[in-house]
């Protein structure tokens, strides 16, 4: 491979990272565009950092070699204390990187309190309008519960948001920390054990925006991923609408058989399917699982095939996560996809 074609590649590579359902250097949201202009500005600085130090030091080079090494006067060069020289170290080794740092922090620091608020109060949602969404998200290993306060729904995975309005997230923490992140929509916050922080959450436009968890939590860490829905406002109230409703007993037989098997395995004791069944809330509500597009965590599509592995070997699918594999096999367990696919 030749140096052109290599650097090519070079160039290629690092630029596949400014693209992506994660990139953070494709904003679509204000936080987001705060968060990759702040990137812009400290790339530019540092690049212009290390250009002026290059240059200086080829300067420097060129300089020692058109002299032999026992020339009096390189001796004498570097003995020197003049006036100009003090001054040139003194702005090239205390002034210029504290003024570097000086420029980062006043440009960074109200970024990053823009973030999010790390210290939120953890009661209800006071201090909002009614028409305000509030989303309550608890990251748990390894999945994100989302509730909805004061609209009495209950999702997993997926947030869904009206497009080109500011949401209040309020996240805290079941067990270990984990941390928030939607790159295209805003920045990152923590999600920790007894404490709420909050961040807000503003897409300019209608889509599926990725996030995932990005401190390091356990196994499946790498595949806790959140998705946020964004939505036309009349679109954003009819999904709330529909997921307010409890499930309807189920129509035909088979549902029925369906719902049998569930309510007769072990995934009774962690699931809840609202309206068949008592609640419990150790795993993700399941009442409107149908109308997710994702299952596992987020990190697979919601189909028969999968749904089917997901709950016979949930170990293959997501080493690490703490649901345990059923012994539901043949026509229960095409009875038991039925009736998850029926709740829509």
């Amino acid at each position: 491979m030749t140096r052109r074609a290599a650097a090519a590649a070079l160039l290629v590579t690092l630029l596949a990272g400014c693209a992506g359902p994660e990139a953070m250097l494709d904003p679509f949201g204000p936080s987001a565009r705060n968060t990759a202009l702040l990137w812009w500005i400290m790339f530019g600085m540092g690049t212009a950092v290390y250009v002026v130090v290059m240059v200086l030091v080829v300067l420097a080079f060129r300089r020692g070699r058109r002299r032999p090494a026992d020339d009096p006067a390189l001796a004498a060069r570097d003995e020197d204390t003049s006036p100009v020289n003090r001054r040139l170290m003194i702005f090239g080794g205390i002034v210029g990187p504290a003024l570097v740092l000086l420029v980062l922090n006043v440009i960074s620091v109200p970024m990053g309190m823009a973030v999010g608020d790390r210290g939120a109060s953890a009661e209800g949602v006071e201090g909002f309008a009614e028409e305000d969404v509030v989303v309550n998200v608890t990251a748990e290993l390894f999945w994100w519960r989302v509730e909805y306060p004061g609209r009495d729904v209950i999702t997993a995975n997926e947030i869904h948001i009206p497009a080109g309005e500011q949401v209040r997230v309020r996240l805290t923490s079941q067990d270990v920390i984990h941390s928030f992140w939607v790159p295209k929509l805003a920045g990152k916050i923590d999600a920790t054990p007894g404490h709420t922080t909050e961040l807000v959450l503003e897409a300019d436009e209608p889509g599926r925006y990725r996030g995932r968890c990005t401190e390091f939590c356990g196994l499946a860490h790498a595949q806790m991923i959140i998705h946020v829905v964004a939505q036309e406002r009349a679109e954003f109230d009819a999904w709330v609408e529909h997921q307010q409703q409890p499930q309807p007993q189920p129509p035909t037989e088979r549902l029925e058989e369906g719902r049998q098997v569930f309510f007769g395995s072990s995934c009774v004791y962690c699931h809840t399917v609202d309206g068949h069944g008592p609640p419990n809330q150790i795993g993700p509500d399941l009442t409107h699982l149908a109308s997710r597009e994702t299952i596992a965590g987020g990190i697979l599509p919601n189909n028969r095939g999968n749904l089917a592995g997901w709950i016979v070997d949930p170990q293959a699918q997501k080493p690490g996560n703490l649901m345990p594999g059923t012994q539901i096999a043949g026509e229960e367990l095409d009875a038991l996809l039925d009736y998850l696919e029926s709740l829509e």
